[in-house]
């Protein structure tokens, strides 16, 4: 339930979507176990408890992509084409060519496919009508494009692009950095990285260190900038900001997650609605003052 990393796309002013809509939609295409003839199958699940594909408080959403993956390393079938491409040239006489080898490939995968083990993850949105956002939970960017491409072609539309603002993410935060000061909403963590705008892109990385003192104002001087650092809102929230204008590892401060979860196991609908309206109300307030401390939001 807790989003931790945050993948985020804005969305024009006035676009909505109705919760009966997006559930009709996404109705027709669930997630089907992978076949013996696949390594891959996706389609959406609930996103909590029930059946419910979409789960809607107000203008907040949650849908959740599920995919199911057969494992299959290419190791393997290389290992065991190997071995067969040995008995293949003991019995001919010579060794197998390259059209034999990549046929022999290719049915040592067609052989192990189905007996591969088959890994299920789940990647879940929030779509937020209220500020105009689509956010992917997921620390990689092509994870939450592929989801937003699943949801646009079975919603039929998703005007969303990546979130941009008016003031770039690393010139911003090279000058709280630099100066010392950031925002009254925002403090600076011991976490920093400094990349240098060269072709080699040669990089620093400050870990549990102070950002004060002349060594780190003298790498700024000399054309590195920040691209990603760790910040708390407002004493309740901590993350790391990149220059990319992803947020990664969220973590709530006045919240015992372990907690969260006993509760949901007594009451599963209830608390899953509580943590959800907390999460996005959280959420929410972080990201409209991060965005307005990068001058606002390009229009989408």
């Amino acid at each position: 339930m807790w989003f931790k990393n945050l993948q985020i796309y804005s969305l024009p002013a006035g676009w909505t979507v109705a919760p009966a809509v997006l559930e009709e939609a996404l109705a027709k295409h669930p997630l089907l176990p992978v076949n013996a003839a696949s390594m891959q199958s996706q389609g959406w699940v609930p996103p909590g408890p029930g059946e419910m594909l979409v789960h809607a408080q107000g203008k907040q959403m949650l849908v959740a992509l599920g995919i199911e993956q057969r494992l299959l390393p290419a190791s393997v079938i290389n290992q065991v084409a190997k071995q067969k491409a040995q008995e293949l040239e003991e019995r001919q006489g010579f060794a197998p060519g390259r059209k034999q080898l990549r046929d022999l490939k290719d049915r040592v995968a067609d052989e192990l496919r189905p007996r591969a083990f088959v890994r299920r993850r789940t990647i879940r949105a929030w779509i937020d009508l209220d500020a105009g956002r689509f956010i992917v939970e997921s620390s990689s960017p092509k994870a939450a494009e592929d989801l937003a491409t699943v949801f646009r072609a079975d919603l039929g539309e998703l005007p969303a692009v990546a979130l941009d603002t008016l003031q770039a993410p690393a010139s911003v935060m090279t000058g709280w950095v630099a100066s010392g000061n950031a925002p009254g909403f925002l403090a600076m963590q011991e976490d920093c990285e400094l990349t240098a705008d060269n072709a080699a892109k040669s990089a620093v990385r400050y870990v549990r260190h102070g950002l004060e003192g002349p060594e780190l104002r003298s790498l700024i001087g000399g054309g590195k900038a920040v691209t990603k650092l760790g910040m708390a809102w407002r004493d309740r929230v901590t993350f790391v900001l990149t220059d990319k204008l992803a947020v990664k590892r969220v973590r709530f401060m006045n919240m015992d997650e372990d907690d969260a979860a006993a509760a949901t196991k007594k009451n599963e609908d209830d608390a899953f609605d509580a943590n959800f309206a907390l999460m996005t109300g959280e959420l929410g307030g972080l990201l409209k003052d991060l965005v307005a401390a990068l001058g606002g939001a390009k229009p989408a």
